[in-house]
């Protein structure tokens, strides 16, 4: 995107009066000005020094009488459903954008460009060329907080002749590139800690914490030297809304007590009579070491802080929402205490897991949680560290392994995903998974002409089919997957979200799916335990339902089926220790050498 279009050009201009006027404000460019009648070209040595013209040049410089206007040269071939939006307020909410540019169709992907100027800009795919086209009307010389947004076309060079809408509604679909904060976030100076304090707060103190036109929240950024996000566009009529701050530990804890104050003179002066908790959000993966073993990390930290501390049951965990409440009972200096205590421990878990990665990588290569699009844009107040980018010796992408969400102290995914049924070192075999899905859901899962399913069978690296109806009436499909762990965690967590995403399941209820395994007859009683013991124990560990149908005829290879109902993580956890038990039965049933046995000599020549 190196090559410019500069238009409402005088006919009186010439060439040396663009190269001048370039020159005056110390713009290189690479190629000499080709004029024609009303506007010129020009190419520039790379892309940055183009966003530069354009932010210098653009409605801002004359030329005989005339504002030039400067934009990116795009072909007409490639003015497709790409358009990059610039002069964006530097301190607006991403919700806020996000809201804006779903009006006009389904944004695919939206990433922020990093420039020297003030202001954000933002690349936007839309999912169709008329989206894209309308947004270009509507959003050129918007005005956003006294900001009119220049909105541009960029080449787009897989433009397709139709790009129809994925899922044919309008929304948003997972992202391209993760970001946190807002869109000016990326002028700001690095931030030391890769976890942000994330904290719950009753709806009706935000206005109280944002202030007149903005500017308490501002104050408390600039006193703190903190990014505050307040969440408001979140869980639409809910009584909390999530704050999420970017700063030091030092930064997170002073604009965390800072907000705490704000919300109790708020309440005096409201006269608002409930007691004001301290509610921090945790993602789950780093609640069980935040516990401790028989919980005395948390009863340390309530002890030393003069605190009561409680946690959300784990049973409020869904595919869309991994985190736990972390509630703080106490005065304002006793909760701020325990924020900083608590958050320690969540960092430390943080960077426990970073190290634990460079040992584990090769656990299951590739395995990026990010990428699955399982939360999008990655999951609320994860730091785009922990969603895209690994540690160094990690061979992909990954998310950092945490602890089991079930109060254990070893890594959660590692614990999970270990039970693969070979060595680590070796090759893994390939398992298949039976799921059912509403049968309505059948188009949304193979996309038009087929699309989706290809892609998501690449991406997943699993065989994906979907099963003949039982019959005209039918309401369930199943959905045949082939392939490893790895990639039955991808595949299955890709239907998932799919599901949800486009809302065969109520916006607060879970994707829970059925899923069935199949394994030898002779394996069942191990899979059920004596008097149920191990499957009783599995649904308690898993949270999922386990059930080996009784009285079951095995199939032509000697297979009876196990069925696991339940949301995503559930139905993982329970698929990978049902294939550690099989490993298990296998390991056993192979011959062992007799005592004394020599290994055969080899023959001689």
């Amino acid at each position: 995107m190196n090559k410019l279009y500069i238009g409402n050009v005088s006919e009186e201009a010439s060439a040396e009066d663009l190269e001048t006027i370039f020159e005056q404000w110390k713009i290189p460019h690479s190629g000499p000005f080709l004029i024609k009648t009303g506007y010129a070209f020009v190419d520039c040595p790379d892309e940055k020094v183009a966003m530069k013209a354009i932010d210098i040049l653009s409605g801002k410089v004359e030329l005989h009488g005339k504002l030039l206007e400067v934009e990116h040269s795009v072909p007409k071939r490639q003015r497709s459903c790409k358009l990059q939006i610039r002069n964006i307020p530097p301190h607006m909410q991403w919700e806020v954008l996000d809201g804006l540019l779903a009006q006009y169709g389904a944004v695919e992907n939206c990433e922020q460009v990093n420039t020297d100027t003030e202001t954000a800009v933002v690349n936007v795919r839309y999912a169709a060329k008329d989206q894209a086209r309308l947004a270009m009307e509507k959003l050129n010389g918007f005005l956003m907080e006294n900001y009119a947004l220049k909105v541009s076309y960029i080449p787009d060079e897989n433009a397709a002749p139709d790009a129809a809408p994925l899922g044919g509604r309008r929304g948003f679909a997972p992202r391209g590139s993760s970001r946190s904060g807002s869109p000016g976030l990326g002028a700001r100076p690095k931030l030391q800690s890769d976890v942000p304090l994330r904290m719950l707060v009753p709806t009706q103190f935000v206005g109280a914490i944002i202030g007149k036109e903005g500017a308490t929240i501002r104050n408390i950024t600039k006193q703190t030297h903190s990014k505050i996000d307040i969440h408001r566009k979140e869980n639409a009529g809910a009584a909390e809304k999530p704050i999420t701050v970017h700063s030091t530990p030092e930064g997170c804890s002073n604009a965390c007590r800072t907000i705490m104050e704000i919300m109790q003179k708020e309440a005096v002066d409201t006269k608002f009579t409930e007691e004001i908790p301290l509610k921090i959000l945790a993602h789950n993966n780093f609640v069980g070491r935040l516990i401790g073993k028989e919980g005395r990390n948390l009863k340390k930290i309530e002890q030393d802080t003069e605190t009561k501390i409680t946690i959300s049951p784990l049973q409020d965990l869904t595919l869309y929402n991994p985190e736990r409440t972390i509630t703080v009972k106490g005065s304002i200096d006793a909760c701020s205490r325990a924020e900083e205590e608590v958050m320690k421990k969540v960092r430390e878990s943080y960077e426990n897991d970073c190290a634990a990665m460079n040992l584990q990588s090769n656990l299951i290569p590739g395995l990026n949680l990010n990428a699955l699009g399982l939360f999008p844009g990655g999951a609320p107040g994860m730091p785009p560290s922990m969603a895209n980018a690994p540690p160094p010796g990690a061979q992909a992408g990954g998310y950092s392994f945490g602890s089991s969400p079930f109060g254990g102290e070893a890594p959660f995914w590692a614990s999970m995903l270990s039970a693969s049924s070979q060595p680590l070192s070796g090759q893994q075999e390939s398992e298949t998974v039976h799921l059912f899905i509403p049968a309505l859901a059948v188009g949304a899962i193979i996309g038009k002409q087929g699309q989706h399913i290809k892609q998501l069978s690449r991406f997943a690296g699993a065989s994906i089919k979907i099963a003949p109806a039982d019959g005209a009436d039918a309401k369930q499909r199943m959905v045949i997957v082939a392939g490893p762990p790895e990639a039955q965690f991808k595949a299955q967590g890709r239907i998932f979200g799919k599901l949800k995403e486009e809302n065969f399941f109520g916006p607060k209820e879970e994707v829970r799916l059925e899923a069935h395994i199949k394994v030898p007859s002779f394996a069942a009683g191990r899979v059920i335990g004596k008097g149920g013991k191990t499957v009783n124990e599995l649904q308690n560990l898993t949270s999922a339902e386990v059930v080996v149908p009784r009285e079951q005829t095995p199939d032509e290879n000697d297979q009876v089926v196990v069925k696991i109902t339940g949301h995503f993580y559930a139905s993982q956890l329970a698929q990978r220790k049902i294939q550690e038990i099989l490993c298990q039965v296998r390991r056993q049933q192979q011959p062992k050498p007799s005592p004394g046995a020599q290994p055969p000599l080899p023959r001689r020549k």
